[in-house]
């Protein structure tokens, strides 16, 4: 196979190979291993390859793509960059997308060579031309230029090329191209800040964190709305909240929430701010959070309480990131009675609403009442239990109903909700003296497919790994889910079948 890779190769250097010979190269590039490979390669099949690209048919195109992508991968990435620096320069040009997604991560793979990295950025000209390619029309180079630009940025060198020489000016004239260009810069300087301290001193002291955060805090509410997805992005490296903290941008935030009351438009922007506080308090801590910014809190119920599907469906959320660890969940038992009332509305979302909503109810539902094995005090045990009560009337037979509906998003989404309380005392006896519960476990009959059979068997696993769960449910019973582990999610019972004498 490889004589024939060498002989294709031959004549694609000679320019004497069709189309089709191209289209079997790429087949046979694919079965050869690397080191093969690269032992019948020479510049002048790789020069003849990129020198095929040059011309105007998408097929011929596409397969030289395939093989290239092949071929490079096999190759050193010193050797990429110092024998093939003129052709990678070519291809950012290329009219053809794939040749410039090509291109780029081969720069994205050299960029991780220690070695190699210095070549490139010894080539300004280069990394001009991946800037430019952020504002290209198709997402896809783009993404590939992030990348690309994110792992330069990975070493001091790559930060002081990027932040301190012309390339910064060439970063900020691509972001000028129009709104969606700018926020893919933002989402650069974000994925390059959430490194190090010291990466993020870079793109601060480049000016353009705080173009993002004067977007986010200014009058536009459509730019509001993307801008916080990012920041809220910044926020979950400790650095990135030092900072944010420090700039006042957590204070402006909160007080954006605020007069949220009183803007028609607030609809916009006021699910992204509340998720960032969401995400904030669990990344922190809940408490703190709750008690500096009271406004969260209460906006996050009165979303709850609304009859906007859309506001219902951030505040369970947010409500579900937020009881996630033990000190949220205490912070929602301080409300009392107000968290239980709403607790009986996300109950009746779960039954009732549009199969979104009720999906990421069951979610945050699963999320709240988990308590890890070491954390279950009586208190804590005694909290779970009234919030489960206040679900429902019959809070089981509802989850049990959902489990049964032909749906398997909500199937699993329902035994989700087992399993977070399988290993709790109170819910292990709620399930024995419920009717037909512990046979419906243990029936493999009910679960439609792979993804339904996974769940069950993540159910039987938290009530076998509980140790209370011998003792509640009593030997027979313990000794079913047992076998129902041990043969594992997808087992089969074997049906004989006795052959009778004198039957037709």
């Amino acid at each position: 196979m490889a004589e024939a890779v060498a002989e294709l190769l031959e004549r694609a250097a000679r320019r004497e190979a069709p189309l089709e010979e191209l289209r079997a190269l790429r087949l046979a590039v694919q079965a050869v291993p690397p080191p093969a490979l690269r032992a019948h390669l020479s510049d002048d099949h790789l020069g003849a390859l990129f020198a095929l690209l040059s011309v105007n048919d998408r097929e011929q195109v596409s397969a030289c793509v395939s093989i290239l992508e092949r071929l490079l991968q096999a190759l050193d990435p010193v050797y990429v960059i110092q024998n093939l620096r003129e052709e990678l320069q070519k291809g950012l040009f290329h009219p053809d997308d794939s040749v410039k997604i090509l291109t780029i991560s081969q720069v994205g793979r050299i960029v991780e060579n220690s070695e190699a990295v210095a070549e490139i950025l010894n080539s300004p000209e280069l990394l001009r031309q991946i800037i430019n390619c952020i504002g290209g029309e198709k997402i896809a180079v783009a993404k590939e230029a992030i990348k690309s630009l994110s792992r330069i940025a990975q070493t001091q060198d790559g930060l002081e090329a990027l932040f301190v020489s012309n390339l910064l000016s060439d970063l900020k004239n691509v972001m000028a191209t129009n709104d969606v260009v700018r926020y893919r810069v933002y989402e650069l300087i974000v994925e390059i800040s959430s490194v190090s301290a010291d990466s993020l001193n870079y793109c601060a002291n480049s000016g353009l964190i705080s173009e993002l955060i004067g977007e986010l805090t200014g009058d536009d509410v459509l730019v509001r709305a993307t801008c916080i997805e990012m920041v809220t992005s910044l926020a979950h490296t400790p650095h990135g909240r030092q900072y944010l903290a420090q700039q006042g941008v957590i204070d402006k935030i909160s007080n954006i929430i605020v007069g949220a009351e009183s803007d028609p438009f607030s609809g916009f922007y006021l699910p992204g701010f509340v998720k960032f506080f969401g995400n904030l308090a669990v990344v922190d801590s809940p408490q703190q959070i709750c008690e500096r910014y009271p406004v969260f809190m209460e906006k996050v119920f009165e979303m709850a309480e609304s009859h906007d599907p859309t506001m219902i469906g951030v505040a369970v959320d947010t409500l579900g990131i937020l009881g996630s660890n033990v000190e949220g969940k205490q912070v929602l038992q301080k409300t009392r009675t107000r968290f239980l009332n709403l607790l009986k509305k996300i109950g009746h979302q779960a039954k009732n609403a549009p199969t979104e909503l009720r999906l990421r109810c069951l979610d945050a539902i699963s999320s709240l009442l988990y308590l890890p094995p070491e954390q279950q005090t009586e208190d804590l045990l005694r909290m779970t239990e009234s919030w489960f009560t206040s679900l429902s009337s019959q809070p089981l037979e509802l989850f049990r109903s959902i489990s049964t509906q032909p749906f398997p998003d909500l199937h699993c989404g329902a035994l989700r909700v087992f399993t977070a309380i399988a290993n709790q005392p109170w819910a292990q006896k709620l399930m024995l003296d419920t009717p037909g519960f512990v046979e419906y476990v243990v029936d493999r009959s009910v679960e439609p497919d792979k993804a339904s059979k996974d769940a069950k068997y993540e159910l039987v696993k938290a009530l076998v790994n509980s140790k209370t769960i011998a003792e509640i449910f009593g030997n027979q019973y313990y000794l079913r889910l047992r076998a129902y582990l041990r043969e594992g999610p997808y087992y089969v019972k074997a049906v004989s079948t006795t052959a009778v004498e004198g039957a037709e």
